[in-house]
């Protein structure tokens, strides 16, 4: 077989060089394509479900969440595990399917069978799916440089400004806000006015929410003219809040400020955000969607974030505190400059030692050829240009040059063979 190989490549040479050139143009092609990382991902292919009981303890939590959701979710296809965790007031699932299976699949397996399993769970309570990230999907971390505002109006403006415009950047997953204090109305209730008006606190709770809410009429027709009716009754400001009746007290209405008082204040917060010892910060983690090239998502996030800019109020500006690129194109610069020192050492040791071009062009000319074909099957298997593959392509390089000089060798030996035997016969 190897023979009548090599005896079709002896005869069709132009046939060879052509597929030669088409597998170098289509490497060239791979290479441009072919997503770039500084590091390989390992991280199995796994989804994440996330269910949130706010004010319940990890062993509720356990009982009547995660123990549930990992027990409908055992009999997916294709998954290898499923492991469960539960603390105050979070429950964390997570499900392991193979490594071939592919993620979008099984991110809709796993949501049909949350749709089963929600029967069995406490009402009010819905799992949700995790990012359609991964283990290394954090590529960028950055932060607000807003001195003349404060972290409330810092946070409000990362999570309905800033984060909602990020995440249209193709290749983002999520854009997670941190820090600051989440804006929220509280209303502080005198537990003594509640019982002398006899009111429960269940009646304030339900008299508020109802009257936050817009609420639709039907049309009105009045002088050949059509008016639509509806009633707007969202909350804007504290003095909303206030005037909500909750009661009556011998036929006068009970309101709010009649029991309590309401005030703007921040979330409950578990911790805080501080950068380089100056105080707190607000900012945003950039998770990239799986399968994507951290290079370029990178580079469109920071696109992205000049035009943000134009936008945010005066002397608010972002700064930059975690960027993978910066190692990504100093991993890949490297491992570029090494390879291209190799294979100009090789070829200058491969010219002197045999001392004849057209061999020495011979085996030169594999070295681009085998590399771009390298490419080509990174790109079928869906691995990246990281320092792990791209140094496994630089040690290989030894190894395609030491098969052409072999084969240079052994040709010269046979034609050396022929020629002496054609001396001594004639």
């Amino acid at each position: 077989m190897v023979h009548k190989l090599i005896e079709f490549s002896l005869r069709n040479r132009m046939v060879v060089l052509l597929l030669a050139a088409g597998l170098l143009v289509w490497g060239f092609f791979s290479i441009k394509k072919n997503p770039v990382d500084a590091i390989p991902d390992l991280s199995e292919n796994q989804v994440i479900v996330f269910t949130e009981w706010e004010g319940q303890s990890p062993q509720i939590i356990e009982d009547q969440v995660t123990y549930p959701l990992v027990s409908n979710l055992q009999g997916i296809p294709k998954v290898k595990n499923v492991r469960g965790s539960s603390m105050f007031g979070m429950s964390f699932v997570y499900v392991i399917f193979d490594d071939d299976v592919d993620v979008y699949w099984a991110r809709t397996r796993v949501l049909e069978r949350l749709n089963y399993s929600q029967r069995l769970l406490p009402a009010g309570i819905t799992p949700t799916l995790g990012p359609d990230g991964t283990g290394v999907g954090h590529i960028l971390w950055y932060s607000l440089d807003a001195k003349d505002m404060d972290l409330g109006e810092q946070r409000a403006l990362q999570d309905w400004y800033i984060k909602l415009a990020l995440q249209t950047v193709p290749g983002v997953a999520e854009v997670a806000s941190f820090g600051g204090f989440e804006k929220q109305y509280q209303l502080v209730v005198d537990p003594v006015k509640l019982q002398f008006y006899n009111v429960s606190l269940m009646e304030v709770m339900n008299k508020v929410k109802a009257n936050n809410n817009d609420v639709g009429g039907r049309k009105f027709e009045m002088s050949d003219m059509a008016y639509i009716i509806r009633g707007l009754g969202y909350i804007k400001n504290k003095e909303d809040i206030e005037s909500i009746a909750v009661g009556n007290y011998n036929g006068i209405p009970v309101r709010i400020k009649d029991i309590g008082t309401v005030q703007m204040g921040g979330d409950l917060r578990l911790g805080v955000f501080d950068r380089d010892g100056e105080g707190e910060v607000v900012g945003g983690i950039v998770v990239m969607r799986y399968g994507e090239n951290a290079d370029k998502v990178i580079n469109a996030v920071k696109d992205k974030m000049k035009d943000v800019q134009k936008g945010l109020p005066e002397g608010v500006t972002f700064k930059i505190d975690y960027d993978r690129s910066d190692l990504i194109e100093a991993a890949i610069a490297n491992i570029k400059d090494k390879l291209i020192e190799e294979m100009s050492i090789v070829a200058l040791i491969v010219i002197i030692f045999l001392f004849h071009w057209r061999s020495a062009l011979s085996i030169i000319i594999q070295i681009p050829v085998t590399i771009a074909i390298s490419f080509i099957i990174l790109n079928l298997l869906g691995v990246s240009s990281n320092i792990m593959s791209l140094t496994g392509i630089a040690l290989a390089i030894g190894v395609i040059v030491d098969n052409g000089i072999i084969m240079s060798e052994n040709a010269y030996r046979h034609l050396s063979e022929w020629q002496n035997s054609h001396t001594s016969k004639s």
